[in-house]
């Protein structure tokens, strides 16, 4: 009995010295610790915005992109290690490789914006550890076909935004082969065989309105020489 009484106090310190989340039918609730409480206040004091998800679900939706200062690696970092937050926007903000490590210790982030920062295929890497994360949007960085297989090995992935980066047609196309349930924005194989086919149609339409306009000039031709 002694053994067990230590293992069970044992249980319940550890599980007071983290953010505790409470999963119910009728919602999710955190329950803050103070240094959580303190973390959340540092990150409104960089002018992120700082949301609930909804009434009954109290983890937070944090963006800084709207922020009236430049936001750089050391702001972003106050997020670090904070389970709670499920979607994060650092669109536009000077967040680069060494402050995408920051992100690592997000376990419940689901969402996540990094448009318009200053990311690479070494940043995207430290993302792997986002277990949970189902939308990511890298439009406007330096990402390359270097990180498809990256982007492949994050499971939770049902959405990908890569607009204006060095994502290639062939890059695209290997993601689509080995992540078939991934929607990629913009599918570029798809635009391609869309552009094809307009052009074809085109084309055609071309060719037929040509040849009607000569059989009818033919036609008339005939006519007046009769």
């Amino acid at each position: 009995m002694k053994f067990v009484s230590k293992v069970i106090s044992f249980v319940i310190v550890v599980a007071s010295s983290v953010a505790v989340v409470n999963a119910q039918d009728e919602g999710v609730t955190v329950e803050y610790s103070d240094v959580d409480k303190a973390r959340i206040a540092q990150i409104q004091e960089a002018g992120a915005s700082v949301l609930e998800v909804a009434q009954n679900d109290n983890r937070l939706n944090i963006a800084f992109h709207l922020a009236s200062g430049e936001i750089g690696n050391e702001q972003i970092a106050s997020v670090k290690d904070l389970s709670f937050i499920l979607s994060l926007n650092l669109r536009g903000t000077k967040l680069n490789d060494e402050g995408a490590a920051n992100l690592t210790g997000l376990k419940g982030l689901e969402r996540l914006h990094l448009e318009k920062t200053e990311l690479t295929d070494a940043g995207l890497k430290h993302l792997l550890a986002l277990e949970n994360l189902s939308y990511l949007n890298v439009y406007g960085t330096k990402v390359t076909d270097a990180s498809i297989e990256d982007i492949v090995k994050i499971k939770s992935l049902k959405k990908v935004y890569i607009w204006e980066t060095g994502i290639t047609i062939e890059g695209v196309a290997k993601l689509k082969a080995a992540r078939p349930d991934l929607k990629i924005i913009p599918d570029l194989v798809v635009e391609k065989a869309k552009a094809e086919a307009e052009a074809k149609r085109k084309a055609e339409e071309e060719a037929a309105k040509k040849k009607a306009e000569e059989e009818a000039a033919k036609k008339k031709a005939e006519e007046e020489a009769a």
